[in-house]
Parts: C-alpha cells; structure tokens; sequence
C-alpha cells in the first residue's frame, strides 16, 4: 500500500465511520433542523475527542503519523467504534510511522504437529486458515465439508474469492449475503493488518475488477472479527447443515487461525455430519491444499 493508498484508507475510514453518528447519538445538541453534513461535523468529534479541530482535521485528511495511543483511544471513544475498528485504526496509525518496510508473508502451510491436531479432531471437520482466506490445512471432515471451495484447482483455495466469484458459492451458502459481508469486513481488516502483502493485495484488486458486489462492500471501510458464531451450508451431497463455529488463532503459528465446526447433539445436522463422514472417506486426500499443482 503506498503513502497516499494509506492516508485515502485512513480519511475514508474515519470519514465514514464519523457519517453514521447522529448528534443524538453522541450525546450533543443539534443547532438547527438543517445539518450539511451527514453525521457527525468534524469540529463535534474533535470536541468529543478532546483535540483541537485542526489536529483531527489533520487526522481525518490521513495523517495518523505521531497520533498517541490516548488520542487513538479519544477518537475511538468520539466516533462509537466497536473492538474490530479501534484494532483497525490503531492498525493504520502503526502502518503510518516512520521505519523500515515491513513484508508481511501470511504462512501457507502448516508444521506437522499442526495437522496432527487437526487429524486428531475425527467427528468435526476442522481447517487452518491465514489472514487473506487461502486454506492451508484441513482434517479429512473439512476437506469433504468444504468439497465446492475445493473443487477450483487453483491453489492455495481462498474462500472470500469462492464466496464472490464461484457461481457455485450462493447455493453452497445458505446466508450467502451475510457472508459476503462477513468475508469482505474480515479481509478489510487484515488489509490494515498487513497493508504491504502482496498477494492480499493482489486478490483484493482481482475480487475489485471482476465482482461488483465486492467493491461496493469494500468501499463501505466495514471491519468486523469473526470469532465464533452460527453457519449454514448447503452441501451437495448430504444436504443443508447448520452448524456452529468456533475461531481461534494458534499462537504457535502467528498469523493461522483454526476453524471447527460443530452440531448440536442428536441434532439433523449431526446426522448429516454421521452422513458427511461416510463419504469423506472415499475422497482423495492427497491432493496438495497450498501449493499449485
């Protein structure tokens, strides 16, 4: 991401999220039945914040440069964000200091007691996943679970570009709306993680030029966590499941995060997993996950 991609993210970023605030909401009277601004003025969150108007100003035109840990916190506070856009602007101030470039390289496979882990998870299909989406390691479970994200032969699988470019993607997704906002506000989120990986910007510009809906939630500056939560899937050989799912990063691997799968006891969805097990074990699970052909 160059120096001026960094400071139109960050007046985006803040420009929105200050939009969606209301007088009301922010606790301030609101002079006069006719504002110019949608939200917030500029001059009520540097209020709110407890910094001068030119300082935020200064920040909402991309410059986080020298901006402390208190004022990040001020402006969060001002502007009502919730845990994932305070990471994120702190992300954008940390990409905007001064020092050496630093390369990010999200990993793309796993060690061996990794995968062990995984094998060992025998009745809930379980899969490791870096910061852009691409699968790096599953269980057998998995591999037969998420059998339409895999059938692409394009390795490493990535599942934001199987949400927003496979046809197959919206039958497979019961939710498919959700969670193409899910996927875009996840990727959005890593993008300030990790504003000078490559791929992740490669992906975000192919996602961008071939999938209008893409850009639409993109340009929204949406971020969110997804750590655990509920998921319905359409599978083509055992039917819907619904399912829920627990995230978790490995500190052992920085930048993984473990996904599992699970359904309530006695449940159709357990039955459907009985089901999904039995025929797994017919499938090939040999083919490489994270490396082309």
């Amino acid at each position: 991401m160059s120096q001026t991609d960094r400071r139109a993210e960050v007046r985006e970023f803040l420009s929105s999220r200050r939009a969606r605030i209301t007088p009301d909401q922010a606790g301030l009277p609101a002079y006069g039945g006719n504002r110019r601004v949608k939200g917030l003025r500029r001059e009520e969150v540097a209020l709110l914040a407890g910094v001068s108007i030119d300082y935020y100003v200064r920040m909402e035109r991309g410059n986080l440069a020298g901006a402390s840990d208190g004022v990040l916190d001020a402006v969060s506070r001002a502007l009502q964000l919730d845990e994932a856009e305070r990471e994120h602007l702190f992300d954008l101030a940390r990409s905007a200091e001064p020092g050496p470039r630093r390369r990010s390289n999200p990993p793309t496979s796993v060690r061996p007691a990794v995968q062990q882990v995984l094998d060992a998870i025998s009745d809930a299909p379980a899969w490791v996943r870096n910061g852009r989406h691409d699968i790096v390691a599953m269980n057998r479970l998995g591999r037969a679970l998420y059998s339409p994200v895999l059938a692409d032969p394009r390795r490493p699988a990535n599942t934001t570009r199987f949400v927003y470019l496979d046809p197959a993607a919206p039958e497979f997704f019961v939710d498919w709306d959700r969670i193409a906002n899910d996927a875009a506000a996840m990727l959005r989120l890593e993008a300030g993680r990790a504003p000078h990986d490559r791929k992740l910007i490669e992906l975000v510009g192919e996602l961008s030029t071939r999938s209008e809906v893409f850009r639409k939630r993109w340009a929204s500056h949406d971020v969110q966590f997804h750590r655990s939560g509920h998921k319905r899937l359409r599978h083509p050989v055992v039917g819907q499941l619904d399912l829920n799912f627990e995230s978790m990063e490995l500190p052992s691997e920085p930048g993984l995060v473990l996904n599992v799968y699970t359904a309530a006891p006695d449940s159709h969805a357990a039955d459907g997993l009985k089901l999904l097990a039995s025929w797994a074990a017919t499938l090939d699970t040999t083919r490489p996950l994270s490396a082309n052909p």
